[in-house]
């Protein structure tokens, strides 16, 4: 009969550290144990395929039992694999017969102390790299979403974080907005930008550059987000000095950029705080591309627009005065506006307006067209007279909805205006 190990309090130890690890289950935890005996068996025996392995990892018992093919006295070829008829049945198996299968109890312990520290070093190779493999499955899940880390140590090129769980996350320089200045042990915030697992070690990669960042701190600051009322559409940053944010809502009642900003910007502010006083503005979504261009060039106010969508292209003409308003310091505002809307943005002076005749707002003759007309009008970039005169009647008709009878009468108001 079969009797337990005596297992030895290293063994023991083992077991319970191993256990007392987190994110790994039960079956992994005996399938890892059992795979770091048969490593050590399979040394010491030549094979692991005759043996069993019974694990009781919760009570640090373990039984190996080595199944040998009886064969007569004296024709022994490997003893690994075969025992002797008399050896067999002296072995509490009097009724075994040649031929058949013996089983016969291995005590682990007594192979003395270099097998047990062999066993633990197997041991431990293999718990530091399950332990790497569920940090980066863990992490890699995680691309994307914000994390918090604290300061442990800052060098030229990165700095040193570590989470909760005592993981470390790199904060590269690229990757930090141009004003951070971290101190050891202040606590930060990123989003995870790349995890990879080369050589089986995991290197996590997080960024406060990343258009992600902004787009989970408004998550966090503004409930309607994380209810699902308010969708961020597009993102564009200048990390540290400028960003654009395209929001949308699915409720009527609620205006999406009142919401991302609040009363008095009291929500927009802490975002503003955590960029480094990065300037962000939020404009409404519009799946019409002339408006949404027109207001992610805010504050230019445009005067008319050519929309090329099949090679994603726009000209866009603007009153001398409205130009560098248009373009940004540095060029900053054109390049956001492209970035956030994906159009390639060309922005001309408005000939005519340097010229004699002045243009004029169509917003100024609410008096004689309807106000809906209007609204009409500018969705499709139209803000002024002359806008509205340049461009084919056809394209009136069709990009701003209106009937052929009320196109008319708008061209007829604008032309009398400036025959007058």
């Amino acid at each position: 009969m079969a009797k337990k190990i005596d297992a030895t309090p290293n063994m023991v130890e083992s077991f319970a550290e191993f256990k007392e690890l987190k994110n790994i289950d039960k079956t992994t935890m005996i399938s890892v144990l059992e795979e770091s005996f048969r490593n050590v068996l399979a040394k010491m025996f030549g094979t692991d395929e005759n043996l069993d392995v019974i694990m009781n990892p919760d009570k640090g018992d373990v039984q190996i039992f080595q199944n040998l093919e009886v064969v007569p006295d004296g024709e022994v070829a490997n003893p690994n694999l075969q025992i002797a008829l008399t050896d067999a049945r002296a072995d509490n198996d009097p009724e075994v017969e040649i031929g058949e299968e013996h089983t016969k109890e291995i005590i682990f312990a007594d192979f003395g102390r270099r097998a047990i520290l062999n066993l633990r070093q197997t041991l431990q190779s293999k718990i530091l790299d399950l332990q790497k493999e569920a940090v980066y499955e863990k992490f890699k899940e995680l691309e994307g979403e914000l994390v918090t880390g604290e300061v442990y140590q800052t060098w030229s090129r990165e700095t040193l974080l570590l989470d909760a769980e005592k993981n470390e996350l790199l904060l590269p320089k690229s990757e930090s907005i141009p004003r951070d200045f971290f101190r050891k042990g202040e606590t930060v915030r990123a989003v995870v930008a790349n995890v990879d697992n080369k050589n089986n070690n995991p290197k996590i990669t997080v960024s406060r550059t990343n258009e992600n960042f902004l787009r989970r701190l408004f998550e966090i600051e503004v409930p309607e987000i994380q209810d699902g009322l308010i969708n961020i559409r597009a993102v564009a940053r200048i990390p540290g000095e400028r960003a654009k944010i395209a929001v949308e809502s699915y409720d009527d009642r609620i205006d999406p950029v009142g919401a991302c900003v609040g009363v008095k910007g009291s929500r927009i502010h802490g975002i503003v705080r955590e960029l480094r006083n990065e300037n962000i503005d939020v404009i409404t979504y519009t799946a019409n591309p002339s408006l949404f261009i027109q207001r992610a060039l805010s504050p230019a106010k445009i005067s008319s627009i050519r929309i090329d969508e099949e090679n994603k292209k726009a000209e866009v003409f603007l009153r001398p005065e409205e130009v560098s308003l248009a373009i940004g310091k540095g060029g900053s505002n054109i390049k956001l506006a492209t970035q956030l809307t994906g159009y390639e943005i060309d922005v001309y002076r408005d000939a005519e307006e340097e010229v004699a005749e002045e243009d004029i707002y169509i917003d100024e003759f609410n008096d004689e067209i309807e106000s809906w007309i209007i609204d009409s009008l500018k969705q499709i970039g139209l803000t002024t007279a002359k806008a509205v005169l340049k461009t084919p009647r056809e394209v009136l008709i069709d990009q701003a909805d209106l009937e052929e009878e009320d196109v008319d009468h708008v061209l007829q108001v604008f032309k009398a205006e400036f025959e007058d």
